[in-house]
């Protein structure tokens, strides 16, 4: 995973070997859209401003699954050296079942070419699965991975973090604030400002999240997760940008950090997502770097 593989140095290298290690090395391999979903009524509306903050991000998880299916887009950006490196997705995501598929592109100069194919990821409960992701795996084959068994718990391996675990890295947060409306994409949001703790988190996730989360609680070198989250007047998380931070190895060991942005629109999104079959798993040895 990031956390194992991210080990070569520092400068553009150390910014390059978090996109390759993340996505191709390792496991498989916009901030800004349109409400596909339309804006919120007039009836029904939570008024989001008005509850305590705590109240509010306690529950983004869950108005999430009320809401069904959504449409997302990712980022997820390091800088070292003064080259910064931005790995990016986009699909969409089944809040109820806790499924989704995501294409994830990475950038030319971490890939090594011009041509390489975006990667397809299939997100599910306790897994991640990876097709075109390269390093020795045949183009018909999926990459099936156990992300409770992740030092990170899927929040940076695959290059996206899981849009149901952002969610609930908000529950249980600390030092939340409220800092004001703005808009978003033609939606007017609520911004709060806080820090998540990847133990409290854990233990107050559903159990389809717990696994993975507790894995990331044991793996990063920071339980703190600074975070600005956006919800929208119905208490949908619209956008939400977390900063991970985790240690490096090696000759050159150091603290890095990477930004992770999800957004989501479009909800109501019928999601249909097809796991694959265990004939087309892929079982045979994956090249490393």
């Amino acid at each position: 995973m990031v956390v194992q593989q991210y080990r070569d140095g520092g400068g553009a290298r150390a910014a390059r070997a978090l996109a390759v290690a993340g996505v191709i090395a390792v496991t498989a391999g916009c901030v800004g859209a349109g409400d596909g979903g339309g804006g919120s009524h007039a009836s029904g509306q939570r008024a989001v401003a008005a509850e305590r903050p705590l109240d509010t991000l306690d529950r983004a998880a869950d108005v999430l699954a009320e809401a069904g299916g959504a449409e997302a887009r990712t980022s997820m950006e390091t800088a070292a050296g003064g080259t910064r490196v931005t790995i990016r997705g986009q699909g969409t995501y089944d809040f109820r079942t806790q499924t989704g598929r995501l294409k994830v592109v990475l950038p030319t100069d971490a890939a090594g070419a011009d041509d390489h194919r975006p990667i397809t990821e299939l997100l599910a409960p306790g897994a991640l699965y990876m097709k075109n992701r390269g390093a020795g795996v045949p183009d018909d084959k999926w990459v099936r991975i156990d992300t409770t068994t992740l030092k990170d718990g899927n929040l940076l391996t695959g290059g996206v973090t899981d849009p149901m675990a952002a969610a609930e890295l908000l529950r249980d947060a600390g030092d939340v604030t409220y800092v004001g409306k703005s808009d978003l994409a033609g939606v007017t949001v609520h911004h709060y400002r806080g820090v998540a703790d990847l133990n409290r988190a854990a233990r107050a996730a559903s159990p389809q999240s717990r696994g993975a989360l507790s894995a990331a609680a044991k793996g990063f070198s920071r339980d703190a997760v600074p975070f600005d989250a956006y919800l929208d007047d119905e208490g949908r998380l619209r956008k939400v940008r977390h900063r991970f931070t985790f240690a490096t190895e090696g000759r050159e060991a150091a603290e890095v950090t990477v930004v992770s942005t999800l957004l989501l629109y479009g909800f109501g999104v019928p999601v249909a997502v097809t796991l694959p079959d265990e004939d087309d798993i892929y079982t045979g040895e994956i090249r490393q770097g």
